[in-house]
């Protein structure tokens, strides 16, 4: 997959392709847990907002079977090709479509439930885009919706000065663009105030420790996006390089601990 540019603030290279499938095997159970909550089942159809190379996508193909179909939304057409491809291979009724959610058509009372990870959270006009996707689901349609809460939490114990100052960097970022990177505190509100009904809220917090799979997300994270802020100007080389010399060093300490970015779960119903 070649770089794009400007499809996604953390790129759409294969370097960002592997650490969203890490990414997403960290996530997995969460996602699934709330798909049963809401009913996600046979023969729906079901929207995935921001579906990226389609991990969630293929499972809730899975889910909905042959009698139903799952549409991926993304506006990354490396994604959305790597999407095709895992439809074809495993023959799953998935339309792929490569768009800007400004752009996306859907059909009135067409879909059955929507599933968005991470991706509003990068949005100008997150509010539009899920009136648009309200528009078009049936009544009783049910979306899940996982997004941050509060990205600050990303904090290791010990201390490490030049990790926190590349964490930090990280965080300035997301602050400056677009978007609303902690979108999920506000979520609850704006599915209100659209006429959806607030079925369930909760948050989904995460402690790692060295030995274990967790800290692969936040660790492949810094070891992808801190080189995308030095090559952007916001991260000094030198204290990239330290972070990262750190974060080796924070792994071979005993009892050490990584508090990852606080994550909600809205389940909302039309």
């Amino acid at each position: 997959m070649e770089k794009e540019a400007s499809a996604y603030i953390l790129g759409t290279d294969k370097q960002e392709l592997l650490r969203l499938g890490i990414q997403h095997q960290v996530w997995a159970e969460e996602a699934q847990q709330g798909w049963n909550s809401a009913g996600f089942r046979e023969g729906q159809t079901l929207l995935d907002l921001g579906c990226g190379p389609g991990f969630c996508t293929q499972e809730l193909a899975f889910i909905t079977g042959e009698s139903g179909k799952v549409i991926g939304v993304d506006k990354s057409e490396g994604f959305i090709n790597h999407l095709r491809r895992t439809s074809e291979l495993h023959y799953l009724n998935i339309e792929s479509i490569c768009a800007d959610f400004d752009q996306m058509e859907l059909d009135p009372n067409s879909l059955d439930g929507m599933y968005c990870r991470w991706a509003l959270a990068w949005l100008p006009n997150p509010r539009e885009i899920l009136r648009k996707v309200y528009e078009a689901m049936k009544p009783g349609g049910k979306m899940v919706i996982h997004e941050y809460y509060d990205w600050s939490t990303l904090q290791t114990q010990p201390e490490k000065l030049n990790l926190a100052m590349g964490i930090a960097a990280a965080l300035k970022s997301f602050k400056d663009s677009e978007g609303e990177i902690d979108i999920g505190r506000q979520l609850p509100e704006v599915l209100l105030a659209m006429g959806m009904k607030i079925r369930s809220v909760r948050l989904m917090p995460k402690l790692a420790q060295p030995d274990q799979f967790v800290w692969q997300w936040p660790k492949t994270f810094f070891y992808s996006y801190f080189p995308r802020l030095t090559e952007a100007g916001l991260l000094d080389p030198a204290i990239e390089k330290l972070a990262l010399s750190e974060m080796e060093e924070l792994e071979k300490i005993p009892g050490a601990t990584l508090c990852t970015p606080l994550m909600v779960e809205v389940i909302a119903e039309k």
